[in-house]
């Protein structure tokens, strides 16, 4: 990608297309990471709309079944890797129920990019801490690919993924081989451990005491349930991180994706247009209430 990074809080949908008008893209592989969970690589089929296609890390796309319906799903590839595109989807109700009966050589519909992206100009020099868990590890996929592809730019990367069961962990492979990445440490926990689990046993929180975080010259990016993330925000902090270090990338039911239905309306803003990702000291007053 040439030139910097959009900031967060920008929306980036290019110029002179119709946001409500979804472009053909025809799925060319379909991955399974674990059960009900697959991976999207999506091409679209005019080549005009596939040279024209730029995203940030942190964004996505609305993925359109048709006849069915559509929904917001994560990018999860490297921004320069535009000409194909990688999305992380689990089963979970009618929608994602129809994609899943779809396979390679099938087309969908593909409208976007949506919604702010991570802090990756800011984090420039910077210790990257991602902290994630369960299907959360998906937003922060194109972090991941986008700093190991510019290592030098960047401090050290420390992963932390946290899951219920060994067998809910996504990425498996990846994550064997992002640990072998120079400067890079990676850290998995599970609530629950099993004969085969040979990481750590326990919630994602307990993997902080495992690293040093130099709270001067840190960001950490988060995404995962917020339950996870509201925890793992008040242990951070308490170690002397302040609250504009701390990122986070919400869920919310976005059917529009352009500030029109409003059902992803969060306090003031808008998860479809202002997030998902999101300045932790920008929404704390929101997120420290459950259920908003």
């Amino acid at each position: 990608m040439n030139g910097p990074l959009s900031p967060v809080g920008v929306q980036h949908v290019e110029p002179r297309q119709n946001p409500y008008v979804p472009h053909l893209a025809e799925i060319v592989e379909k991955r399974w990471e674990a059960p009900r969970i697959f991976t999207y690589r999506l091409r679209f089929r005019d080549e005009a709309r596939r040279r024209a296609f730029r995203f940030f890390p942190g964004q996505f796309n609305m993925i359109y079944a048709f006849g069915v319906g559509e929904v917001p799903i994560s990018i999860v590839s490297d921004p320069e890797d535009a000409d194909l595109l990688d999305h992380t989807i689990r089963v979970a109700g009618d929608v994602t129920g129809a994609l899943d009966r779809l396979d390679a050589g099938d087309v969908v519909g593909l409208r976007g990019p949506y919604g702010s992206g991570w802090p990756l100009e800011e984090a420039r020099g910077k210790d990257v801490i991602l902290v994630t868990g369960g299907l959360g590890c998906a937003p922060v996929v194109s972090v991941i690919n986008y700093v190991v592809k510019r290592r030098e730019s960047y401090g050290a990367l420390k992963i932390l993924h946290g899951i219920k069961t060994p067998k809910d962990l996504l990425y498996r492979e990846r994550f064997q081989a992002w640990g072998r990445i120079p400067n890079t440490e990676v850290h998995l926990t599970s609530d629950q451990g099993d004969g085969q689990w040979r990481y750590h046993i326990g919630v994602v929180t307990n993997l902080f005491r495992r690293i040093t975080i130099d709270t001067r010259n840190s960001l950490v990016m988060m995404c995962g349930p917020e339950t996870m993330m509201r925890f793992s925000v008040r242990d951070l902090m308490t170690q002397g991180l302040s609250a504009d270090r701390i990122y986070l990338s919400l869920e919310r039911n976005m059917k529009c994706a352009v500030v029109l239905c409003g059902h992803c309306q969060y306090g003031p803003t808008f998860v479809c247009r202002e997030g998902p990702v999101y300045r932790y000291d920008r929404i704390q007053p929101w997120f420290d209430v459950k259920e908003i």
